[in-house]
């Protein structure tokens, strides 16, 4: 028997506001739910399953786009795998670059913090001097 769910305790079971189950129900993520007599949303175990799912692929840092190709694979699973390793392999890139643009800006930090050895006034700082001279 399939236990149905309202918005609330779905939210609750996943980890998330009522409000982002509506906002992937309206992308097309999530199915669209049965309604009760009273005309309240009503979620089963399915919908839990795909939110969890939705959820991780977001903690991954995936985008609203690729999860929702995603879940093309996964309602089609006699598809070839190739297109979600093509996936995964752009977002391991797209993490790479992030982390390249995130050594550089540590490395100007650092650098700018270098300049400064705390014991003067804030009117003689050397960083807010190169930030001032810089913007």
């Amino acid at each position: 028997m399939n236990m149905l769910m309202r918005i609330g305790e779905l939210a609750k079971l996943t980890g998330c506001q009522s409000e982002t189950v509506r906002f992937y129900e309206q992308k097309g993520l999530l199915p669209p739910p049965v309604r009760s007599q009273a005309n309240y949303r009503m979620y089963g175990a399915d919908h839990a399953e795909r939110l969890h799912f939705i959820r991780r692929c977001r903690s991954l840092g995936m985008s609203l786009s690729e999860v929702e190709t995603l879940l093309g694979y996964q309602d089609q699973p006699e598809r070839s795998c190739s297109g979600v390793n093509a996936l995964v392999d752009h977002q391991l890139s797209e993490i790479d670059r992030q982390i390249l643009e995130l050594r550089a800006l540590r490395a100007e930090l650092s650098r700018l913090r270098a300049r400064c050895d705390s014991t003067r006034p804030a009117g003689q700082c050397a960083i807010l001097r190169e930030l001032t001279e810089h913007a």
